[in-house]
């Protein structure tokens, strides 16, 4: 039977790193930076000179170490690790110097034990980027020297590797074996599954990231739907992890309450008499060289003790639910790193006895994490990122796989990983998507920055405020989109990060909280020019003289770069993946989300039909009603008697959608003045989560509420009000985003990529029919539920506008309770321009 497989970095990160968890900031080279520098010290070497020299060795014939190391002089008997950075070298973090020692221990033992060496000098070569000076750290050792250190880290990797091997052949059958948990599908609930399997099994057969986008409508359990498949192919599709991601917290709840109910009998879990069925970790992490902030190399410092015995582990499916740092942080008051925090100090000494315990939890839920690391004086945050490498199911946020810094991502790519990402709600990810590849750069941020600099930062803040300040006052508009970031910009905003870098390192300026803000604005727009190009705009958005009274602010203008394609930087997320699943009840039309999204041309689709029958929804199209801005005076009256008739005829709990908190409370006080005993509750702009659970708790199976809530918001989707707690809506607006030139220039963007026609539906039809139809469908959500949606605008009634609305509805035309509202504007025919049908907004 074939041993397992490690990579060398893998098993350095795993048995090797000591001391505290240390994040303050150090200035670290872009990926590119990096390999340039190895390419340099390459280039000066001797013509005999090897690089990326590939190795692999055994131990105790169960365990497979493989990895490339970057450089051996065999004329000088000499392996290198080389390692870039920025700044100085006396900036040591005690875990990475452990790991870089570590790694070219291992390279060096493989290499004595490929070649016959009985000695060897191992060598840390750290370069510094900036000024390209090399620093060469060495040692002399005999070859038994390196192999006990790589026994020493071997030892102690396989005992939980063959844990872990036994944990995965019991998953797997189990897997294998897992039964549906409610017997029967329901109606659609099927056919959903067996599009996710074979999306899954496609993967697993090409090789390549298979893509599938499924529309499935609320109600037939599309988070089982979709993970049930999953599971299954863990065992016949050689999945190693599957990961949920959700736009907001409450998917995590529905997603986890899935998982509960997929949890497989316990299965046997003993430790494998050979960790021989199963990969622990793939060699593929082997092929990259860690270029993370350099330490100095360590003083033959020894390995960490040995781990603690594992404890008896639970037989389950290991779920872990991720959490945002500030919700995870047990000292939001304290920096992270040994000398502040306590959780910090020490961690990677007591990380492996809280490892250990892990595989006993029931659970893998924060709770349960909080629970173990507070028992061994470790941060829950970053215990809970170390437990990702031994999960089976990762729920997390949308940011944890696709953000540019994703650590599930980044995972995947250095570990092997053969995973399956499931993407909830996936509407949500184009918006999520074009804020995480966007940014800017404020002027507030700036002059607060400058504040709490001294000297040379200081001096460079000045550089780049008088930089912003003349890139705005050459524009004539008060927006202006320039055709490349400008090179000044560049130029000013390199000097801040590296004098921020090297009086960090010199001990000459602390980084104040708004002074990292700015340094962290400053690398992300460093970062994405590197990647700009005709999918983003390099945007100036000059203030109004009353926004730079605000003290501080002397700049005069928000420069930046948006994103409005993110196909680019989501496309080699999907690749990465042996299968990706888009799965929302809006989905239409499928171009729109497979252009913005990067999905390839051979993503496969599914439209599952609806399992609710029409007669339950009773939609009318209100046409006499404009709810233009110009028009929105007039309207208010016939949308408050609409509304009060509604209730009247059907008595119960009603939401009503609206443009804007202006437009809602101008039809709420329209509503007070002629309806008084209308009971109404309304949604406002400051409304914290315990105002929210209070305004939702207002809707009960006995109450008749009528709610006022703006389209897009928090009350428009993920809100689950079944029965009687919901039994109509009212949208009052097309939810087309506003015009202005920031959207305009979005438009041209579009325009530019996919034809003007696809650039205005892009831009503002599809968007807005989208929120509509999650708003609509708070209404319907089971099998027998009852309700009745008013869509008020002459829109509606556009066939361009009516096919963009679910299949199932069965629109009828329906009257205003008072006398009609004509638009502003003669509407335009049905053949009109999707683009003039949105500047009639």
């Amino acid at each position: 039977m074939n041993p397992a497989t490690v990579a060398v970095r893998a098993l350095c990160e795993f048995a090797a790193r000591s001391g505290d968890l240390d994040l303050r900031f150090t200035p670290a080279p872009s990926a590119l930076e990096g390999m340039a520098g190895h390419a340099r010290v390459r280039s000066r070497r001797a013509p005999g000179y090897e690089t990326e020299v590939t190795l692999s060795g055994l131990y105790q014939d169960a365990l497979q170490v493989r990895g490339r190391a970057d450089g051996f002089d065999p004329e000088a008997g000499q392996l290198e690790e080389i390692k870039t950075y920025r700044g100085q070298l006396d900036g040591v973090r005690d875990h990475h110097r452990a790991l870089h020692q570590a790694q070219a221990r291992t390279y060096g033992h493989l290499l004595c034990q490929a070649r016959g060496l009985t000695r060897l000098r191992v060598a840390l070569v750290y370069v510094n980027v900036d000024t390209d000076a090399k620093t060469v750290l060495t040692e002399d050792c005999t070859a038994a020297e390196l192999q006990a250190h790589f026994d020493q880290l071997c030892q102690r990797y396989l005992s939980w590797a063959r844990a872990e091997a036994a944990h995965r052949l019991g998953r797997d059958a189990a897997m294998a074996g897992l039964a549906f948990p409610h017997g029967d599908f329901r109606s659609g609930q099927r056919e959903l599954s067996v599009a996710v399997y074979r999306a899954a099994r496609q993967g697993a057969q090409t090789g390549n990231g298979a893509c599938l986008m499924a529309q499935a409508p609320t109600g037939i359990g599309k988070t089982l739907g979709t993970v049930f498949p999953m599971l299954k192919a863990m065992a016949h599709q050689g999945l190693d992890k599957l990961f949920f991601l959700t736009a907001k917290g409450t998917g995590q709840g529905v997603a986890l309450r899935a998982l509960a109910q997929l949890q497989p009998p316990p299965w046997t879990n003993e430790p494998a008499p050979s960790p021989a069925c199963a990969t622990v970790s793939s060699d593929a992490a082997s092929a990259t060289p860690s270029d993370a902030a350099p330490d100095a190399a360590p003083d033959a410092a020894a390995c960490p003790a040995d781990d603690p015995p594992l404890a008896p582990a639970a037989p389950r499916l290991r779920v872990l639910a991720l959490l945002a740092r500030d919700k995870a942080c047990e000292h939001p008051d304290k920096a992270c790193h040994g000398e502040s925090c306590p959780l910090a100090r020490g961690f990677f000494d007591r990380l492996p006895a809280a490892r250990a315990a892990a595989p006993a939890l029931a659970d893998w839920h924060p709770a349960s994490v909080r629970t173990l690391a507070l028992a061994h004086g470790i941060c829950p945050y970053y215990l809970a990122q170390e437990l990702v490498r031994w999960s089976d199911v990762v729920v997390g946020d949308y940011n944890h796989y696709y953000d540019s810094s994703a650590l599930l991502h980044a995972l995947t790519r250095e570990q092997g990983w053969r995973v399956g990402v499931l993407v909830d709600e996936a509407h949500n990810l184009v918006d999520r998507a074009r804020r995480m590849y966007s940014a800017e750069l404020s002027p507030f941020t700036l002059a607060a920055a400058r504040q709490q600099a001294t000297g040379p930062v200081r001096t460079a803040l000045d550089r780049l405020r008088r930089c912003c300040t003349a890139l705005a006052s050459t524009q004539t508009a008060d927006y202006a989109v320039l055709d490349a970031v400008p090179p000044t910009l560049l130029t000013a905003l390199q000097r801040v990060t590296q004098a921020v870098g090297q009086a960090q390192d010199a001990g000459l300026q602390a980084l104040g909280e708004d002074l990292l803000a700015l340094h962290f604005e400053a690398l992300q727009l460093l970062q994405l020019a590197e990647q700009f190009g005709p999918h983003a705009l390099f945007d100036i958005a000059r203030l109004p003289a009353r926004a730079t009274d605000r003290p501080h602010a002397r700049a005069s203008a928000v420069l930046g770069i948006r994103n409005v394609i993110p196909a680019p930087h989501l496309a080699p997320r999907h690749a990465s993946a042996q299968a990706t699943v888009l799965f929302s009840g809006t989905l239409n039309p499928p171009a729109f989300y497979r252009d913005l999204l990067g999905l390839p041309p051979t993503t496969a689709q599914v439209d599952i039909d609806t399992p609710f029958a029409a007669d339950q929804l009773q939609v009318h199209v209100v046409r006499e009603v404009s709810t233009r801005w110009a028009d929105r005076a007039q309207s208010l009256t016939p949308i408050a008697d609409l509304v009060a008739q509604q209730h009247a005829r059907a008595p119960g709990n009603y939401l009503c959608f609206f443009s804007s908190f202006d437009y809602l409370q101008r039809v709420a006080e329209r509503l007070r003045e002629r309806h008084p005993a209308l009971p109404l509750c309304l949604q406002t702009p400051a409304m914290d989560a315990a105002g929210r659970e209070a305004f939702l708790a207002g809707f009960t199976e006995t109450s008749r509420v009528v709610g006022l809530v703006v389209l897009g918001g928090v009350f428009a989707e993920g809100v689950d009000l079944p029965g009687r707690r919901l039994i109509g809506a009212f949208v009052a607006t097309l939810g087309l985003p506003q015009l202005g030139p920031v959207n305009d220039a979005m438009r041209r963007v579009l325009a530019q990529r996919f034809g003007a026609r696809q650039g205005d539906d892009y831009t503002y039809l599809y968007p807005g029919l989208r929120k509509v139809v999650q708003a609509a469908g708070r209404v319907i959500r089971s099998e027998d539920d009852r309700g009745t949606i008013h869509l008020i605008d002459d829109r509606y009634g556009r066939p361009h506008v009516q096919a963009l609305l679910p299949r199932w509805w069965r629109l009828q035309a329906a009257s205003a309770a008072t006398a009609p509202v004509s638009g502003s504007a003669p509407a335009p025919s049905p053949s009109a321009s999707h683009a003039e049908a949105a500047r009639h907004a």
